[in-house]
């Protein structure tokens, strides 16, 4: 459930959102159809949600189904097309009406109630067998909607309740930036073109480029200097809100041949359990690409590496302290024989400015 943001300028003075803000303005950005277009656009999660429903249907027919942030319903309409008794459908945006609207239209209204609410001041009827959410953000947990799961999970589901997903996987991996590299290397080529030599904007340039912010992109398999590290894994039956506070893990890897390192490159996988064999919805670089891209990490300057030289380190996820809804992730890491460097990245959102 990747959201949009707009791009803040560096250096801005930061304030604390109260959490009445924070909700506002979370709720707000799914109240127009530019990011359910988005979502409901990308097959590889529309079409894995389906199959994941579907594949579990022994657990979903006849049974209780509460699907967490329903948006315009279409994950609910999946589980009543599955076989679902009941199906409730919360949404908290006013993209809810739309929901109603639709679920009417496929003749679903006798099974699926749209509840227009947040979940944390609902009220069911009775608990439900089956918890279904498209909760995942930029970097897995930006915006924090897994938090709203595990309350659901504690407050509404039978002991022995199916999650869907049921359990997430977070990576890291070095990666060469060739777009960067060349806008850095652009100002060296101004004499030549122009007669004017700009080549003092470089170290400006790369400040700016190689910044703070956590920079969502699609990033290609070329770019990928090494095996994917995995660092952390959530088992959604029993992950508490407290671990999601911070959530970290070690990495070690080899370089695949002679480049230079721009970024470190994050991406997380979540898997459906299924009879045979589960199934995975991927958001890697070497899988089909996704609305949420990848997030990338910029290091402060560019690393040259050879063949097999060793990248380690210790990554941790954390709540932002101006918006909790927001992800920050701190890197410690070591490139061959270089020295430890730490670097802190955050999501820019101009909400955060002071005015």
């Amino acid at each position: 459930m990747a959201n949009l943001w707009k791009m803040s300028q560096h250096g801005t003075k930061k304030r604390k959102l109260d959490r009445s803000t924070e909700d506002y303005m979370y709720f707000d950005s799914y109240s127009d159809v530019t990011i359910h277009e988005e979502m409901i656009a990308d097959t590889v999660r529309t079409n894995t949600y389906r199959m994941g429903i579907f594949k579990n249907s022994k657990s979903i027919e006849g049974k209780v189904v509460l699907d967490v942030g329903a948006g315009t319903g279409v994950l609910s309409l999946f589980c009543a097309q599955a076989g679902a008794r009941k199906v409730y459908a919360v949404e908290a945006s006013s993209i809810a009406d739309q929901a109603v609207r639709i679920v009417k239209l496929n003749q679903m209204e006798d099974t699926i109630e749209v509840i227009k609410a947040t979940l944390e001041t609902i009220e069911l009827a009775e608990q439900v067998d089956v918890i279904v959410s498209e909760w995942m953000g930029y970097a897995l947990l930006h915006e924090s909607m897994l938090n709203s799961v595990i309350f659901a999970r504690d407050k509404w589901l039978k002991p022995g309740g199916l999650i869907l997903p049921s359990r997430a996987d977070l990576y890291i991996a070095p990666i060469n930036d060739l777009v960067v590299e060349g806008r850095l290397n652009f100002w060296s080529t101004v004499k030549g073109q122009y007669g004017v030599d700009m080549s003092c904007m470089t170290d400006f340039a790369r400040k700016c480029i190689m910044n703070k912010d956590i920079t969502v992109n699609p990033v290609t398999v070329e770019d990928v200097l090494s095996h994917p590290c995995k660092f952390a894994e959530l088992d959604l039956n029993t992950v508490t809100l407290e671990q999601l506070r911070n959530v970290r893990g070690v990495f070690s890897c080899q370089c695949f041949g002679s480049s230079s390192i721009h970024a470190f490159c994050v991406w997380f996988t979540v898997t459906f359990p299924a009879e045979e064999k589960a199934l995975v919805l991927s958001t890697s670089p070497f899988k089909p690409e996704t609305h949420w891209k990848q997030a990338v990490l910029y290091l402060d300057d560019a690393v040259d590496v050879m063949q097999d030289t060793k990248v380690e380190g210790e990554i941790s996820l954390y709540p932002s302290e101006e918006n909790s809804r927001h992800i920050c992730i701190r890197v410690d890491y070591v490139i061959g024989e270089q020295k430890t460097h730490s670097k802190t990245f955050s999501i820019p959102d101009q909400y955060l400015e002071v005015k």
